[in-house]
């Protein structure tokens, strides 16, 4: 299935951890999502379930579902794949799944897409970073991926100009970068910077939403207190329309990280997400 951007994915983060992968699909198809976005977690769970590749791939395509992404590639940068995280210590269960079991998981589930962030910083500087994300891209185009960088506001890719200088540097036909609504907000990006921004480099967009005023402490916020689409304070209808004018032909996920939602249940959260994304949609367009 090829999505675009009048398709709806229903980012992993939206619904609560330790949803089945049946539940996942179930509620982003009740919902009227095109697909779904995995964390190597996710997969995992599957798999200890008791599902085999086959038996997901049959699951998705029932509910007529792709997966949209896969997140994260964190080792990518120079230094980062050095670094040990002990299962006690990786309570987002990130750091097992290196490359080798993420491109695993990209050939048993067909993803569009694959994105990458900076989560050690480091002592490298952008060309260090383009040369990483180029060899990232060669390896991921491997396995028919697009590959995206999703700035976050406290990493050493701090933002919407320096993603994609990265990017750019790269010259990777594959890569992208990936607007995710909270961390455009959060690191003071503006529409101006956006509309600056070839289409065709922005390769995934999560919508999300919060106060204007940013929290005191960015990383929870990020992982448990973000608002749904509309909810909040943030411009996504100008978001979303800027994406519009410079052509971006990325599907919306909705990244929702939030413990309020997610005590709702995977299928309440999933249903609110998509309502709520679609009345931003409808306004934006």
């Amino acid at each position: 299935m090829s999505l675009g951007p009048d398709d709806l994915v229903l980012c992993s983060g939206t619904l609560p951890r330790g949803t089945s992968f049946a539940e996942r699909l179930s509620a982003a198809s009740a919902a009227g999502f095109d697909g779904i976005s995995l964390w190597g977690r996710d997969y995992q769970a599957a798999r200890d379930e008791g599902l085999s590749d086959a038996d997901m791939r049959a699951m998705l395509d029932s509910y007529g579902l792709a997966v949209g992404e896969l997140d994260p590639a964190w080792w990518w940068l120079p230094g980062a794949g050095d670094v040990h995280i002990p299962r006690d210590m990786d309570t987002l269960d990130v750091f097992r799944f290196r490359e080798a079991e993420i491109f695993s998981i990209a050939d048993a589930l067909r993803p569009r897409s694959l994105n990458a962030v900076d989560v050690f910083g480091g002592t490298w500087d952008t060309e260090a970073a383009a040369e990483a994300f180029a060899g990232l891209c060669a390896r991921a185009a491997e396995h028919g991926l697009l590959v995206h960088i999703e700035w976050l506001s406290w990493s050493k890719i701090p933002d919407l100009s320096t993603a994609v200088e990265v990017v750019q540097v790269a010259g990777a036909r594959n890569g992208g970068v990936n607007v995710d609504a909270w961390h455009f907000v959060r690191s003071g990006t503006d529409l101006m910077q956006l509309r600056e921004v070839p289409g065709e480099l922005v390769t995934a967009v999560q919508l999300d939403d919060g106060p204007a005023e940013a929290e005191e402490n960015l990383m929870h916020a990020a992982l448990h207190d973000r608002d749904l689409p509309g909810d909040g304070e943030f411009d996504l209808v100008g978001i979303v329309t800027t994406l519009d004018e410079i052509g971006a032909a990325a599907p919306i996920g909705v990244e929702v990280f939030s413990d309020d939602l997610h005590d709702l249940g995977p299928a309440a959260a999933a249903r609110q997400a998509a309502t709520r994304t679609r009345e931003v949609l409808e306004e934006a367009r």
